[in-house]
């Protein structure tokens, strides 16, 4: 397999200037501000309500710590410091234990990490107003329209959007520019924390190509260990391959996208507002997990996508009546199940009740790869309050859940 040559067709994606804007650990850099002791020290955010820090009598604050911990929690993120620990997110928190014991620990405060989300957006839009929603951390700017922006390849207005999003939230985010959304993304994780990278066409071999293949959002774990046994490791290893042996080894659709994304083509719009069908959160496992034997991490796991998309749907002003999981089993076959209800929810606690039920359809007697849940049926939330279908004033009654580990463990 030779060298790759530089593509130079995409002239119309050329022609655009895209930024992804990412914020830095933003859980974990949020809560630096509320406690700037702990500054350059190791912490871990995914702890629950008995985490909070307590108040001493001298005036300072006692945090709990990993070495204290015990029970079957995830890690939701990480400061920069605790990474270098291997501490990452995703991660058991006992088995983060293991390797920092050290690290200070705290628990997930959504509200306040929405509040902030809300902050670096409506900051952004003073200055670019073409904003692709992509999360509570993470937007697309198409900058392409703006004056000046052509003269640097938008560098300037880049560095005003940063020094912007600091003033009016004292964090930092590292921003990528490309001429799209795949290129721009990969390249907002190569300087950070607080970096800002440019990357065209013409620097695609020099810049993205001697990355990891898996690098490329799209692309992962269980593809990056095919391309791997394949002898494929890099990037530019994956654009110098055929197409048609891409197609044959990965189908037509895939594959062909894999030559497409490795040559950094990408012609997807900036999408500055839609209406949703649903709210999805879904999982690949660095190793696939067995329903048994991997109970308390599947169960952690589960209970942190029905918290996500609670808490996407409250951000986003949504309510749902169609909750639905997603299950890939190591053979890569996939089985979904959904429930609906008789009226609207966004609520964390109900979402993985029904989910659990959705669970109890399928077959649990292999390793799976992927988890997922998805909640459907969406309308805002003010039509879901007034159409007969709120949520019933009264507690939710939890079920057996059989994954383990429910919403609001301490």
């Amino acid at each position: 397999m030779g060298a790759p040559e530089a593509d130079a067709r995409g002239d119309t994606a050329g022609s655009r200037i895209i930024a992804h804007l990412d914020m830095d650990a933003f859980y974990a850099s949020v809560e630096l501000l509320r406690h700037p002791e702990l500054k350059g020290l190791p912490v871990v955010i995914g702890g629950g309500r008995r985490h909070q820090p307590v108040a001493a009598h001298d005036g300072t604050r006692r945090f709990a710590t990993l070495s204290d911990y015990a029970g079957r929690g995830v890690i939701t993120t990480a400061t920069y410091a605790a990474r270098a620990f291997g501490v990452h997110s995703g991660m058991g928190l006992m088995k983060a234990a293991a390797l920092c014991p050290q690290a200070v620990l705290l628990p997930v405060d959504f509200e306040e990490y929405r509040r902030y989300s809300r902050l670096f957006k409506a900051a952004v839009a003073e200055l670019a107003p073409v904003i692709e929603d992509r999360g509570i951390d993470e937007i697309y700017i198409d900058l392409g329209d703006l004056p000046g922006a052509r003269e640097d390849h938008g560098r300037t207005i880049a560095q005003r959007i940063k020094t912007r999003v600091r003033e009016a939230t004292g964090l930092t985010c590292s921003i990528g520019l490309s001429p799209n959304k795949l290129l721009s993304k990969i390249c907002s994780d190569l300087d950070k924390p607080d970096g800002l990278t440019v990357v065209t066409q013409a620097d695609i071999p020099r810049l993205i190509w001697p990355l990891p293949a898996r690098r490329i959002n799209g692309i992962g774990p269980k593809a990056a260990a095919r391309l791997e046994s394949l002898d494929i490791l890099s990037i530019g290893e994956l654009a110098a391959a055929s197409p048609l042996w891409l197609v044959e080894h990965f189908g037509r659709s895939y594959g062909q996208w894999l030559h497409d994304a490795a040559h950094g083509r990408d012609e997807r719009p900036v999408i500055t507002h839609h209406d949703p069908k649903s709210f999805s959160r879904e999982t690949t496992f660095e190793r696939d997990l067995h329903p048994r034997h991997d109970r308390d991490a599947l169960g952690a796991i589960f209970t942190r996508l029905c918290e996500q998309v609670a808490a996407d749907l409250d951000r986003k002003g949504f309510v749902g009546r169609t909750v639905g999981v997603k299950l890939r089993y190591e053979d890569f076959h996939t089985v979904t199940r959904d429930r609906s209800i008789d009226h609207h929810t966004a609520d964390a606690k109900e979402i993985r009740r029904i989910a659990s039920e959705c669970l109890k359809r399928v077959p649990l007697d292999q390793r799976l790869r992927l988890l997922g849940v998805r909640v459907g049926s969406v309308v805002p939330r003010e039509t879901g309050a007034h159409t007969g279908n709120a949520a019933p004033q009264m507690a939710v009654q939890e079920t057996l859940p059989l994954f383990g580990n429910s919403v609001g463990d301490p």
